[in-house]
């Protein structure tokens, strides 16, 4: 009966352990959309800090959810400054249900406050040509854009997490 019991108690933990570092190989695998990014998210996981996805983090400060593609899940946020750092495999535009598009880099960077999301690097959209976006603010059922110019657009279109479409350059 010990040997059975020895036997069932090995087979278990062994199959515990190989779901264990099958988890911790397929957080490695998704990690593949940025390296730096990844691995300080890594670090974070294996200290035990676990981060709010991106969509809660920005409904907290009241941004709508789907400004960010789809698959931009990493990110860092610093507490002390509020500079918010959102990793993107790859360069993307994302099209919105108001016919807007949104061209990102890789790295997107900002300083989050409680409706904003100012001194923006990483975001461009179209006005005739690309233009940088410096900020983007939220007010009731609008989203402000700075982007030389400001300019209001309605919140509806962008409270739906979307797919980013490769392109070549930022």
């Amino acid at each position: 009966m010990d040997q059975l019991l020895n036997k069932v108690g090995a087979y278990w933990l062994g199959q515990k352990a190989n779901k264990e570092i099958g988890s911790v190989g397929d957080d490695i695998n998704s990690l593949s959309s940025s390296i730096e990014g990844g691995a300080r998210w890594l670090v974070n996981k294996m200290k035990g800090k676990m981060q709010k996805p991106l969509p809660e983090l920005l409904k907290e400060y009241d941004l709508a959810i789907g400004i960010f593609p789809r698959d931009s899940t990493h990110y860092e946020l610093n507490e002390e400054t509020r500079k918010l750092t959102v990793y993107i495999p790859s360069v993307c535009e994302v099209g919105y249900r108001d016919s807007s598009v949104l061209r990102f880099s890789d790295i997107v960077t900002g300083y989050l406050e409680k409706g904003k999301l100012s001194d923006i690097d990483g975001i461009k959209t179209k006005v005739m040509v690309w233009v940088k976006v410096t900020c983007i603010s939220s007010q009731n059922s609008k989203l402000y854009f700075t982007a030389g110019v400001k300019k209001s657009r309605s919140r509806d279109a962008y409270e739906v997490l979307r797919d980013g479409i490769s392109v070549e350059k930022f």
